[in-house]
């Protein structure tokens, strides 16, 4: 009989490309498996998941306002429909198992999956765990992690370090400089430097190579910037003055293997699915961490890397002074540079989403009657 699961969880792309990958896994596991994925409504896993060739139902919910409180006042309300839906989900699709993400639909999926005494499974992606995960870690039957030291949120008999699930197709980098280099329209031989703040893109790493930006010209040093959609056009009004062949400014960049292949430094913000794929990379980083996010988990994240000598981190509020200049001495150092390259390897774990797949069946039980 095939085996049932729900995934929940989403909000951002951190989420949602773990939590796909471990769909698709069990799915080449068992090709009769049944899936489900439970979302929040109006985030973008309600498009996401659907466009992966996967059912997704909406709960009601959202997270804490902490810039707002008054939008606060209808969230238990929020909470308690969202767990009572929930409950009928199960009860109508009746999983072996259930797996949770992170974002604002887990925790009210685990809670009632708990409630209703079905297995569950927490998958962590950040070095530093969230309330929500830590609460609901007590009782879970397993619970994946990334970084190393995760006893401190978790019974550490539950622990086990797999690695986040990543996009394979991204990390498909290797032997591909000279390809990539064409197809860029890059020369292949000469230094190049990736800056990427995600899809919506950073402001704080545009404003830094807008002004670094004749430092990259001045060093024969070729630029891939990927700024983001919010910023795309701004930035290409004030650079029409400024063009010149070794900068290659984009919205988005949607061959994210190209852009690795051929860089020899990568600039990144330092969210947990970025720096499981720059790690299979296996390139010279520097992080700088979001400070906009919860609890400040990027740096907690880069952290992580920079004390096993993996990364350089460079803090939000110096970047606009310090980042160009310290991706160039990087990018130009090769005693600097290769070993960050080594020591990232290190840390490497490409088949995570395999991997939890193989715990999320294992967890899973009979149907209790539910």
């Amino acid at each position: 009989m095939a085996i049932r699961v729900i995934i929940s969880g989403g909000g951002t792309g951190g989420h949602i490309f773990p939590a796909v990958a471990i769909a698709n896994a069990l799915k080449r596991i068992d090709p009769n498996a049944e899936i489900l994925f439970v979302g929040a409504n109006g985030r973008m896993e309600m498009e996401k998941v659907p466009a992966a060739g996967y059912k997704i139902i909406g709960l009601d919910i959202q997270g804490f306002q902490r810039k707002s409180i008054w939008k606060n006042i209808l969230l238990p309300f929020k909470i308690v429909k969202s767990v009572l839906k929930s409950r009928s989900i199960i009860k109508t699709f009746k999983p072996n198992a259930v797996v949770g993400v992170g974002g604002y639909a887990s925790g009210p999926l685990l809670y009632a999956a708990e409630q209703l005494g079905i297995p569950y499974l927490i998958q962590e992606q950040n070095s530093y765990a969230g309330i929500t995960n830590k609460k609901l870690g007590k009782n879970a039957r397993k619970i994946c992690v990334a970084f190393e030291g995760m006893e401190k949120f978790f019974p550490a008999d539950k622990i086990m370090l797999t690695g986040n699930p990543i996009r394979k197709e991204s990390v498909n980098v290797f032997g591909r400089r000279e390809e990539a280099a064409l197809k860029l329209n890059l020369s292949p031989t000469k230094k190049t430097v990736l800056v990427t703040g995600g899809s919506l893109g950073a402001g704080t790493l545009n404003k830094s190579i807008i002004a670094g930006l004749n430092k990259f010209i001045e060093a024969d040093v070729q630029l891939i910037w990927q700024t983001g959609k919010y910023y795309y056009q701004d930035i290409k009004e004030k650079l029409q003055e400024k063009a010149h062949e070794n900068i290659k400014v984009m919205e988005f960049l949607p061959n994210m293997d190209l852009a690795y292949a051929v860089s020899d430094v990568i600039i990144s913000r330092a969210g947990a699915g970025t720096i499981a794929e720059l790690c299979v990379i296996a390139k010279p980083v520097i992080l700088v961490p979001s400070p906009n996010v919860a609890e400040d988990h990027q740096t907690k994240n880069a952290m992580a890397l920079v004390k096993s000598n993996a990364a350089i981190l460079v803090k939000d509020i110096d970047a606009e002074t310090d980042l160009v200049s310290t991706a160039l001495k990087l990018v130009l150092d090769e005693s600097q540079s290769k070993p960050l390259s080594e020591n990232i390897k290190k840390l490497a774990l490409p088949n995570a989403d395999e991997v939890i797949a193989n715990e999320v069946i294992k967890i899973a039980s009979p149907l209790q009657g539910i």
